[in-house]
């Protein structure tokens, strides 16, 4: 299977000289490509003088996360894989075969992706995907070895391969002719939980997503925006906003329409009090955009829902009253 690992960079010099080189040095039979997003850091020069055996995508803007990947997979032809693959990304070895004989062996599987630890801690989980992830009946993403803020230490406890809902972006294996077919991400997301959006998509069209452990990878996180940035407040909650109003059951929509508004609420006022006024407006700005946003997303949900294959395997319980309740860990 013909596969190009694709690094989205945005003045990410630094992550490209420590990690590019792994990355060439561990992945012998797939082209490598790096799509980037109109930096101004010298990245591009140092690439063409440093690495001239990878592959060069040069986009004139900063398009984000989604629109950028979008944009630069469409310039790509003739592959069968796509591997996502984040500028601070240290992959093992052998880690690509794993996945790539996942998808030839079984049909039905349109996304596979790796166990992904912590490159600062590197016996812990990596927060962002760890061994595959999920999401509860409110919309709230979990993972295999992640329950909101606990992250667990890798005891090989998560290492079989199984059906999720979702991989993370920062490493993310997908068949070519299927982001083409829904569309890759949704543009207007620009970064974070595009790849949850897409991989419920993914479901819902009849393929599975699933974690092959056998591969491994380690990510530093946090490369382009903190945890405690407001622009990454707001992008977390619209566009899991948005997903969940194009995505989900009819009655999980309802439950959503009635819950989440309380919540999300409650989580303003915690930033208030936390003394981060910006975050909670940033909470309010996700709501701005979401209601403006309602008619073009109905439309959406339209196409998305009526010729839905089987539904994606989502929690239907609270994940955060599981953990108010002392259960801290995905197997608790």
């Amino acid at each position: 299977m013909k596969t190009a690992v694709v690094i989205l960079n945005w003045n990410g010099l630094q992550h490209l000289q420590h990690y590019l080189p792994s990355v060439v040095a561990t992945t012998p039979d797939a082209d490598i490509v790096v799509a980037d997003n109109g930096s101004t850091d010298g990245s591009v020069a140092w690439l063409k003088d440093t690495m001239p055996e990878v592959g060069l995508i040069l986009l004139d803007r900063n398009y984000g996360f989604a629109e950028g990947y979008n944009r630069a997979l469409k310039q790509l032809q003739g592959y069968d894989v796509f591997v996502l693959l984040n500028s601070d990304i240290e992959p093992t070895e052998g880690w690509l075969a794993p996945l790539i004989e996942h998808l030839r062996e079984n049909k039905d599987v349109a996304v596979v992706v790796p166990k992904i630890l912590d490159d600062k801690c590197r016996t812990k989980f990596e927060y962002a995907g760890a061994s595959g992830g999920f999401i509860d009946v409110l919309g709230y993403p979990f993972c295999r070895g992640r329950i909101l803020n606990c992250v667990e230490e890798d005891r090989g406890q998560y290492d079989t391969p199984c059906d999720v809902m979702w991989g993370s972006g920062a490493a993310f294996c997908c068949r070519a002719e299927v982001f083409a077919e829904l569309g890759g991400f949704s543009a207007e997301f620009f970064a974070h939980q595009e790849e949850i959006d897409l991989c419920w998509r993914v479901w819902l069209s009849g393929h599975r997503v699933v974690v092959e452990p056998r591969s491994k990878v380690y990510h530093l996180g946090g490369a382009t925006l903190s945890a405690d940035s407001p622009f990454k407040t707001m992008l977390n909650h619209r566009n899991n906003l948005a997903m969940l109003f194009r995505c989900a059951s009819p009655w999980q929509r309802a439950l959503v329409a009635v819950v989440r508004p309380m919540l999300d609420f409650a989580a303003a006022m915690s930033y208030l009090v936390q003394g981060k006024p910006e975050s909670a407006k940033a909470v309010w700005r996700a709501w701005k955009d979401f209601l403006k946003w309602h008619k073009r997303l109905a439309k959406e949900r339209k196409a998305i829902r009526q010729n839905v294959k089987h539904e994606a395997p989502i929690y239907y319980g609270s994940i955060v009253l599981r953990y108010l309740l002392g259960r801290r860990t995905f197997q608790e």
